[in-house]
């Protein structure tokens, strides 16, 4: 389903990067991933692409490697869009939903560009869909010690019954099969947490097709909605959501 690029450095941001393409255009999603560049020096040349709310906004942060990663992710996250917009990345402009969801400013309405992005460590994913709303989700596979408790009070009855039937050693892989695609449903909505993830079933058993099985009273294959699931690199599991035609 998902047009999925090969991992390419975050670089910092070049004249080149900012030279103009062709709109967006067509039906398939668009998933890039990158590899961040950390430093301050990326940072400090990256940071000219942000806006004044995004400046301030990773001022806030605490540490000086998520600042970093911050503004580097945001400055090639205006790249990408500049480059399926027809424009320059200074000059795109965002806005936020109730919840967080970004979105293209209005007066971007025509070229119906949907986007989303999911960052992990040094890993961000940004997908991109013309005219249907977009969630993606990624996150490093690895064990937890409370796993088998979260999936008991954040899992629906059906996912957590699939997940307790799997083999311990495939339980991590399962876990977090069942986390991206339930996260990136949710950002796909743009209700956050405020949507119950008991509402709504997804796959989670290794080796089996990602796939929503159910949304409310609803069967998954009549839904409107559609899941792909991938390994974006060694170690990494990601989840993509994409609407229907609106």
């Amino acid at each position: 389903m998902a047009n999925r690029r090969g991992t390419e450095p975050m670089v910092p941001p070049t004249p080149q990067a900012r030279t103009a393409t062709a709109p967006y255009t067509g039906d398939a999603i668009d998933c890039v991933v990158t590899r961040s560049v950390m430093g301050s020096e990326a940072a400090r040349a990256a940071v000219a692409l942000l806006s004044d709310a995004e400046r301030q906004r990773a001022s806030r942060l605490l540490f000086e490697r998520d600042r970093d990663r911050f503004i580097v992710a945001r400055a090639r996250l205006r790249q990408l869009l500049a480059a399926r917009l027809g424009t320059r990345p200074d000059s795109v402009e965002l806005v936020y939903g109730a919840h967080g969801k970004p979105a293209l400013a209005p007066w971007y309405a025509d070229t119906d560009l949907r986007f989303n992005v999911s960052h992990c460590d040094d890993l961000t994913l940004y997908a991109f869909s013309c005219g249907r709303e977009i969630g993606i989700d990624v996150e490093a596979v690895r064990p937890i010690r409370d796993a088998d408790d979260i999936a008991a009070r954040f899992f629906s009855q059906r996912e957590n019954r699939a997940y307790r039937a799997l083999e311990r050693r495939d339980r991590p892989l399962g876990f977090f099969q069942c986390w991206t695609r339930k996260e990136a449903f949710i950002k796909a909505l743009g209700d956050g947490l405020s949507y119950p993830l008991d509402r709504f079933d997804v796959s989670l058993t290794p080796g089996e097709p990602a796939r929503i099985l159910r949304v409310e009273d609803t069967p998954g294959d009549r839904c409107g909605w559609r899941m792909d699931s991938w390994s974006p690199a060694p170690g990494f599991v990601a989840a993509v959501v994409i609407g229907h035609n609106e």
